[in-house]
């Protein structure tokens, strides 16, 4: 097994809520009960829930993302010069209606030195157990240029959401320098952006946003090298390549062929988790463009959208399939996405939830030893 993450058994980062924190959590909107109360209730949450991940076997823990109610709003809501505002429409996923929210860019984008999410893993760090690396996931920067809305973008502060990449690139540099600082050594990227580029329908609902979408690939490259330029070196950072993670819905399908020479060939990521849990991801052939070397592709053949476990001659079998584009000893193992990118979660049950965890383990320990 891989001392160094990616781990050969992994986790993209989400869990469902406890009954617990969803409780506390519609008290404390409700004004019921006061910050203290709800921090108190998420404390415990998250210590039992790295202990769980612990108990599974995994060699890395997250706070299950149990402070945040979606996944990528929280993070880009508390940059410098970034709203998260009601809207008119929803985010399309298929035959769910989602909270009807987009991002607005009214000032310089920054990140602020008392961003919450660093306190978040100082908790997460803190509470780790011996032989445990603790992970923080928060969205890419590819993300928040990729689903900007028309007239989003405050023209007195940037011309256009083009003008606004360097600045973006800084923000996230200043992140990776913070989260660094506060102890993280494992770091994830979850991209929605790079999914959609598979995507002839989601590039046409790009184009109609106002991005222009020829050499988008390229740009989004530039961009996350930029993010990662002068990264310490003993700090993984990873991606995770989502189609979209809500109430077990999805946003966009298609396979990485698109965008898989780009993405794993010149982007300085160290891992890259990518979704193979059904027949929207494509085939094993794109992990071809994976360059020979430290890099490790993460196997997301579970699926984290129902509790049905899949057997593990299948999940075997398809291992053996993807080895025959990429080395075994560059591929690790997870599910396919995270149990819960926003508070809701998916329709499965936490011993379902935890099932699938241990199977990745399991079938991960066999593989690799």
């Amino acid at each position: 097994m891989s001392v160094n993450p990616p781990f050969r058994a992994d986790i993209v980062g989400s869990f469902l809520r406890p009954a617990s924190v969803a409780a506390a959590r519609a008290a404390h909107a409700a004004g019921t009960v006061d910050d203290a109360y709800l921090r108190a209730i998420e404390d415990q949450a998250i210590v039992d829930v790295i202990a769980r991940q612990a108990e599974a076997g995994l060699r890395v823990a997250t706070d299950g993302e149990f402070r945040r109610a979606w996944s990528h709003y929280d993070f880009f809501g508390m940059l410098d010069g970034v709203e998260v505002v009601d809207s008119d429409h929803e985010v399309e996923f298929a035959d769910v209606e989602t909270p009807h929210r987009v991002l607005r860019i009214t000032g310089r984008i920054g990140f602020p030195p008392d961003h919450p999410m660093l306190d978040h893993f100082r908790f997460v760090h803190a509470h780790v157990p011996a032989g445990v690396e603790a992970k923080m996931s928060i969205p890419s920067p590819s993300v928040l240029h990729f689903h900007l809305e028309p007239d989003s973008v405050a023209t007195d502060v940037y011309a256009d959401r083009e003008a606004l990449l360097p600045d973006l690139a800084a923000a996230y540099r200043d992140a990776v320098a913070a989260f660094y600082a506060a102890g993280c050594r494992y770091l994830q990227f979850d991209d929605t952006a790079w999914a959609g580029l598979c995507s002839e329908i989601e590039l046409d609902k790009a184009a109609a946003r106002g991005i222009v979408i020829d050499r988008l690939a390229d740009r989004y490259v530039a961009l996350i090298n930029a993010s990662l330029d002068g990264r310490p070196a003993d700090m993984v950072i990873a991606t995770h390549v989502c189609r979209g993670n809500f109430r077990s819905t999805w946003i966009s399908s298609g396979g990485y062929e698109p965008i898989a020479k780009d993405l794993l060939g010149y982007t300085d990521y160290d891992g890259y988790f990518l979704e193979y849990d059904s027949e929207r991801a494509g085939g094993f052939e794109p992990l071809r463009f994976l360059p020979e070397g430290p890099k490790t592709v993460v196997l997301g053949l579970l699926t984290s959208k129902s509790g049905d476990l899949e057997p593990e001659h299948a999940v075997l079998k398809r291992i053996s399939e993807a080895v025959e584009f990429a080395p075994l000893d560059q591929l690790a193992l997870s599910t396919q996405c995270g149990f819960a990118s926003t508070a809701d979660g998916n329709t499965l049950t936490e011993d379902q939830q935890w099932a699938k965890v241990r199977e990745v383990v399991e079938i991960a320990g066999e593989v690799w030893g």
